[in-house]
């Protein structure tokens, strides 16, 4: 099926990619204020949108849902706080996960199903090794946070999505956060995950987008 058989709004992800890709002069040139924040969440937020316009059924609606609230994550991380922002995300994960076991591959390799359940336990060693020198109330909350975005990456892999595209978009999502907690414990410098978390963030959720977005648009229209 042709790009233009099932995608009703081409230009809103176009839109989207220049929003989301652009931002990482923002990054680089460390501006904050409103309307950097707006800036911010015009990537996903677009996708969101973008989403929507191509939504054709529940689960075509439960993806809009979960890039709404990746946007207002990250508008609330700057405008009101890390709590705020992590809650948004936190929400946005939990209706991912209830999409990914709506869809669940019928079959799967000993290898795919060793990395979905070996991904939760490691990501979840991985955040307390960068986090240890922290508070305990702030390590619990980012090993907490963590074990949701390793969860929701175990399902997308073990979805029924192309894996290439949303698998390796939600790995890529669970690999910037771990990068932020890297940066904030300084096992890295900032000087050098300024370079790794945007791009991994937003390059996972345009990937996951896409994948689950063009399967579910496809079989809404072959459906008719």
């Amino acid at each position: 099926m042709s790009e233009q058989g099932w995608d009703r709004a081409r230009w809103l992800w176009l839109a989207a990619l220049i929003g989301g890709i652009s931002y990482f002069a923002a990054v680089y040139m460390r501006l904050d204020g409103p309307a950097i924040w707006a800036w911010k969440a015009s990537g996903v937020g677009l996708l969101a949108a973008w989403a929507a316009t191509n939504a054709r059924s529940g689960d075509g609606r439960l993806i809009a849902a979960v890039l709404t609230f990746g946007a207002l994550g990250d508008w609330l991380l700057d405008a009101v706080g890390m709590l705020a922002g992590a809650a948004a995300f936190a929400t946005g994960h939990l209706i991912a996960i209830i999409l990914y076991l709506r869809n669940r591959r019928p079959s799967l390799t000993a290898s795919q199903k060793l990395l979905a359940w070996v991904l939760v336990p490691l990501a979840l060693i991985i955040a307390w090794g960068l986090t240890r020198g922290a508070e305990a109330a702030l390590m619990a909350a980012a090993i907490a946070y963590t074990g949701g975005v390793a969860i929701m990456a175990a399902t997308a892999w073990t979805s029924r999505f192309p894996r290439y595209r949303t698998g390796i978009g939600a790995m890529m999502f669970l690999a910037s956060d771990l990068f932020i907690f890297a940066g904030e414990g300084g096992a890295l410098s900032k000087d050098v995950t300024l370079w790794l978390v945007w791009p991994l963030y937003f390059g996972g959720q345009a990937l996951i987008a896409r994948g689950v977005v063009s399967v579910l648009a496809r079989e809404g229209l072959a459906e008719r």
